[in-house]
């Protein structure tokens, strides 16, 4: 009877190795998972020769000078202008829930990357693809060729595929995660809906700015010129005149000065504590601050709750949490939770003690803890909070609306004033010396 050595990961996240005496690698993750235990490598040993000697006669094993080539392929193709690495992730949505679906009605996994190869027009995604139909084809398992493509297919997206086959349930497990996508997407396009009117009144408000600054106010410039020597301009009508001539000036150096403080902010994102502070920042910024917030929460339980469930241990999908969070100040209280769970403790401490995560989610974390049932707990907290981030989006979307108007409107009108004040000033002293003539 052959023998498979496996590694598995206790409750507690600890690595157990041992050996079993089963006859197939299926009866051998069952044996282990009946043991309490969270299969992560089954490799079956001395494996007899002619089945080896097969292997290298089949077929199938030339796929692996065919995934070298196809390696080489990536490299050469990423070279070329407009050829990207990386894949959207609306259309790596698409392709998961069409794998999920062509999967879960019964056609085999190689077949179906072959169908959907067929058909898919995005060329960074169809060359991955057949790649994937090449590994598979040359004895790799889907997750271990998925994980030769990092920049299209994250941990995430590895480690649950990894557990699917590990546990035999690999077309649950790619339904979920084509939820996990979809309810992502559907988020970041709400929040996105949600960010494009104020954007656009600020980049017209620029424009229009831009306009009266360089074109409108020179004009009214030589209007003042022409009016009464030695007749003062008002305070704030020369203000905005001396700003409107350095700009124009110096417009070159204005440019620079931008474009220099936007890289400054960019290189200081990139520091560690800059994120960090930043990351805080925008956390507790008025409007704004409670969807980011929300949207953080949600990510974390539901990414928590999908790996889970999915049968990734404990451990490992906090580490996948942490660095898929998003943000420095979710991802180190990820982190704390990472170490409690370790030494054995609770999770529900290093949460409550990082101040990001409401009482309310702590509560219903404790309650998953005591009940057994932390991945539906995670998965249901994410619900509420995704209808929590629509109401959060529609309260900020009805505030930012007038405040952007309002914001247009005061610099437009201020300029517009300026540039008025001097006639309204010439006016009244024209009519003061017409009524003063009069009475002569």
């Amino acid at each position: 009877m052959p023998k498979f050595s496996y590694v598995a990961m206790d409750q507690k996240g600890k690595e157990q190795k041992g050996v079993l005496e089963v006859g197939t690698q299926n009866e051998a993750i069952a044996r282990v998972r009946d043991m309490g235990l969270f299969p992560t490598k089954i490799v079956e040993v001395d494996k007899p020769k002619e089945k080896g000697d097969k292997a290298k006669a089949a077929p199938a094993a030339a796929g692996k000078p065919a995934r070298k080539k196809g390696a080489l392929d990536i490299n050469i193709n990423l070279k070329i202008p407009g050829i990207g690495g990386r894949v959207k992730s609306k259309v790596l949505t698409t392709f998961t829930r069409q794998l999920a679906t062509l999967v879960d009605a019964g056609l085999p996994l190689l077949r179906g990357l072959r169908v959907l190869e067929k058909q898919e027009r995005h060329p960074t995604l169809k060359r991955t693809i057949g790649e994937l139909a090449l590994s598979i084809e040359g004895g790799s398992t889907f997750s271990e060729g998925l994980a030769q493509h990092p920049k299209i297919f994250n941990r995430l997206y590895v480690n649950m595929v990894k557990a699917g086959e590990l546990g035999g349930v690999l077309e649950v497990v790619l339904n979920r995660l084509a939820e996990f996508q979809e309810k992502a997407q559907k988020i970041k396009g709400k929040v996105i809906a949600a960010m494009f009117y104020p954007v656009a009144v600020l980049v017209v408000a620029v424009a229009i700015l831009g306009v009266l600054v360089v074109i409108v106010i020179p004009k009214f410039e030589e209007v003042f010129a022409g009016l009464g020597e030695g007749r003062p301009l008002p305070g704030f009508t020369r203000f905005v005149l001396g700003v409107s001539r350095t700009v124009r000036e110096h417009m070159l150096v204005t440019a620079l000065v931008v474009i220099a403080a936007i890289i400054l902010f960019v290189l200081i994102l990139k520091t560690k504590a800059g994120r960090r502070v930043w990351d805080k920042i925008k956390l507790k910024m008025p409007v704004v601050g409670p969807v980011i917030s929300k949207v953080a929460i949600s990510r974390f339980t539901r990414t928590l709750g999908t790996l889970v469930s999915s049968g990734v241990p404990i451990l490992q999908a906090l580490t996948i949490v942490k660095e898929t969070s998003g943000n420095v100040i979710v991802a180190n209280a990820v982190g704390a939770v990472h170490e409690s769970v370790k030494e054995g403790e609770t999770i529900t401490a290093p949460l409550e003690a990082s101040g990001v995560f409401p009482p309310m989610v702590i509560s219903m974390v404790d309650v998953g803890e005591q009940t057994g049932a932390l991945p539906e707990m995670m998965m249901k907290i994410a619900d509420n909070f995704d209808e929590e981030v629509d109401n959060a989006v529609a309260a900020m979307t009805s505030l930012l609306e007038p405040i952007m108007i309002i914001f247009l409107a005061v610099i437009v009108g201020s300029i517009v004033i300026a540039m008025f004040l001097p006639l309204i000033d010439l006016m009244n002293n024209l009519g003061g010396d017409g009524g003063g003539g009069d009475r002569d």
